[in-house]
């Protein structure tokens, strides 16, 4: 009995599954931050595109045909 206690104090497979699970959770959050910074320099680089797309089709002269 006293054996099978030692065993199990020495056991250390849980603590190895919290850490894994702690770096799987701190990769998770790392990615999520850089999805969102790569989200927001998108969005400001396709309204600039936007923008610039917007400012060069208006005619010149008033357009239109007669």
């Amino acid at each position: 009995m006293l054996v099978s206690l030692k065993k199990f104090i020495a056991n250390e497979d849980g603590a190895t599954a919290i850490e894994y699970g702690l770096i799987a959770a701190l990769v998770g959050v790392a990615i999520i931050a850089g999805v969102g910074a790569l989200g927001d320099s998108l969005d400001t680089t396709f309204q600039n595109v936007s923008d610039e797309l917007t400012a060069n089709n208006t005619p010149a002269g008033g357009g239109g045909s007669n």
